[in-house]
């Protein structure tokens, strides 16, 4: 089984898949925390912004699994009507649900970016990462939640995805391509296509952000370490 050493070299190999590839004015988004050390090392050969998208799926009060929505910054809201109407869910359990969940986007986007405003996507190109794919189901929410901020286009790029996760990402009508360079047949867990796939915290998100920012600033997006 072909292993990552860790999400900085999956990065570096998912950046070589994607290098040379012309995506209108792209916009490379982690989605946190695994996926930011990734997506680091693709906005560097891309020479693109680098973000966070930072979603949270919406669950039925009762099924809190199940998914009738989902949220994104900016007061993104994109919902499941069939799912509402079938949970029997009402507009005060939407609006409890959507608030709570709301609280911790917005603390989580605070901790991550602090005083630093989300880069712009309208009518760019949304490269998402992740460190792998197992269900799908951030990668699903993040691709609508990208489109309902404008987004032109939404690429979604992983190391490695379970088969099953893949064809569904590929079939969304809100995904114009998905990158991934392994897909297992055996595939149990995202940890175990990793020699090390310690848990990346907030204070690293932190860091690669910002350092992300001061590259964009002193205009070398294209800088090694």
């Amino acid at each position: 089984m072909e292993r990552f050493r860790d999400r900085r070299d999956a990065g570096r190999q998912l950046a070589r898949a994607l290098e040379g590839r012309e995506f209108d004015d792209p916009v490379v988004l982690g989605l946190p925390r695994g996926g930011v050390p990734v997506a680091a090392e693709v906005a560097r050969a891309l020479g693109a912004p680098l973000d966070v998208l930072v979603v949270r799926k919406l669950g039925l009060p009762r099924q809190p699994e199940v998914a009738m929505g989902a949220i994104g910054e900016h007061g993104a809201r994109v919902l499941n009507d069939d799912v509402l109407r079938s949970g029997g869910v009402s507009k005060r359990d939407l609006a409890r649900v959507e608030a709570r969940e709301r609280s911790e986007l917005d603390a989580r986007s605070a901790r991550f970016r602090g005083d630093a405003a989300p880069v712009d996507l309208r009518d760019r190109t949304a490269v998402v990462v992740d460190d792998g794919v197992a269900t799908g189901a951030t990668a699903r929410v993040a691709a609508m939640v990208a489109r309902e901020l404008g987004a032109a286009s939404v690429v979604l790029a992983m190391p490695v995805s379970s088969p099953e996760s893949l064809a569904e990402l590929e079939a969304m009508p809100e995904v114009d391509e998905v990158i991934c360079l392994s897909v297992p047949s055996g595939f149990m867990a995202v940890g175990m296509h990793y020699v090390d796939f310690t848990q990346t915290t907030d204070a690293e998100v932190q860091a690669i952000l910002e350092m992300a920012r001061a590259k964009a600033d002193d205009g070398d997006l294209d800088a090694d370490d």
